[in-house]
């Protein structure tokens, strides 16, 4: 069965999507299958694969509002063991059409049965709010994967984002905890970077990973070429970064 792994932050440019493209390129890379689902209405995780979203016929919000079988809406990459089911524009509207739907908590994760089996990892990049959707990927995860930027107001996101998991945990999904915090534009040099790591460290005891994410021009690069950073560019700092990370998440999860 798949593990599935939500990436997910409410605060906007913290590398939420490229920790979402590269850690499942990266862990694809090292043979596992992987399927990433792309649940932002921008749908930049699905750019960042080379999968064009205007020419998709299916996407999440097919999947999640239409009763789209999520086989169906699977596009494959060009990248080894890479799936992904695409955003699309109208997943903006799908916050205020859940509303109404019975069980809209659980769309996601139902659409999700069938295809788990075929996957190591499925990995979905959430919107950076807590709203409907980002509460069915919450439910439809096994774990949470958290990118943090080093910097104060990191903090005060991470209280908001831990009430919203105790919710989802009392209400939708007893089982869901937190795969790791990741620590991304990381600049060892600066004295705040290290108190914001030493609170990070006492807020998830045990819970950070030891890879970090460098600030890198070749990791913003990446995205426009439609290539996660291992195949853009092997050699920079950046993907050696998230492939330290990709065996950091297999080895947890042996």
């Amino acid at each position: 069965m798949g593990k599935i792994i939500a990436v997910t932050n409410q605060k906007g440019g913290v590398g939420k999507t490229t920790t979402a493209v590269n850690t499942a390129a990266g862990i694809a890379s090292l043979g596992k299958k992987v399927l990433l689902i792309d649940t932002d209405p921008q749908g930049n995780a699905t750019s960042g694969v080379g999968v064009d979203k205007r020419s998709v016929k299916y996407s999440a919000y097919s999947i999640m509002i239409d009763g789209v079988k999520a086989e169906d809406a699977i596009v494959h990459t060009g990248f080894a063991n890479l799936d992904v089911i695409p955003s699309s524009i109208d997943l903006a509207a799908a916050e205020i059409e859940l509303v109404d739907i019975e069980h809209r908590e659980a769309k996601l994760k139902n659409a999700l049965l069938p295809v788990k089996a075929n996957y190591d990892y499925i990995f979905i990049d959430c919107p950076p709010s807590l709203g409907l959707i980002t509460t069915n990927a919450f439910c439809a995860a096994d774990t949470l994967l958290v990118p943090i930027q080093p910097e104060y107001y990191a903090l005060e996101g991470l209280s908001q984002l831990m009430s919203t998991v105790r919710k989802v945990k009392r209400r939708y999904n007893q089982y869901l905890d937190i795969e790791g915090v990741l620590l991304t534009m990381y600049d060892g040099r600066l004295n705040l970077t290290q108190q914001v790591v030493q609170e990070v460290k006492k807020f998830f005891p045990r819970k950070v990973f030891s890879a970090v994410i460098p600030r890198g021009v070749r990791l913003s690069e990446a995205p426009s070429f439609g290539m996660p950073i291992m195949y853009f560019d092997k050699s920079c700092k950046g993907s050696a970064a998230y492939m330290e990370l990709s065996g950091e998440i297999i080895n947890n999860n042996q």
